[in-house]
């Protein structure tokens, strides 16, 4: 397992993001609103967005600050979603609204995507 990011594995359709936001399965965990929708991709793999209200965060630079720990934090721990392999996996997308009010370390981040990804994994594997 290598842990980067590719191009292929970030959500920029629009159509997809579309898709995902009406379409998609939600849940809340502090402080991400998790919206998730399975999908058949032409490459196996799983599609990942993370958004930041500007309204929160007036800087640029804030909102970056977090969405680059996000991704860091879902580059280092996204393994966890094929941990279970017995059965073929569902490939999804996946978006994250960074929804708390302060911006947070990255060791609390990297815990919550662990557990987010833990969720992800028992409710679709």
């Amino acid at each position: 397992m290598t842990y980067n990011f590719p191009k292929e594995e970030r959500l920029h359709s629009k159509k997809l993001i579309q898709e995902l936001f009406e379409k998609g399965s939600s849940f809340y965990l502090y402080p991400f609103k998790v919206m998730y929708l399975p999908y058949s991709p032409e490459k196996p793999v799983n599609q990942f967005l993370v958004s930041v209200a500007k309204r929160r965060f007036k800087n640029a630079v804030d909102r970056n600050l977090i969405k680059r720990r996000v991704k860091e934090a879902y580059r280092l721990n996204k393994h966890l979603l094929f941990q279970a392999k017995d059965q073929p996996t569902p490939f999804l997308l996946i978006g994250l609204v960074y929804t708390g009010k302060e911006i947070h370390d990255s060791k609390m981040i990297d815990f919550r995507m662990k557990k987010l990804i833990a969720q992800l994994a028992k409710i679709h594997i």
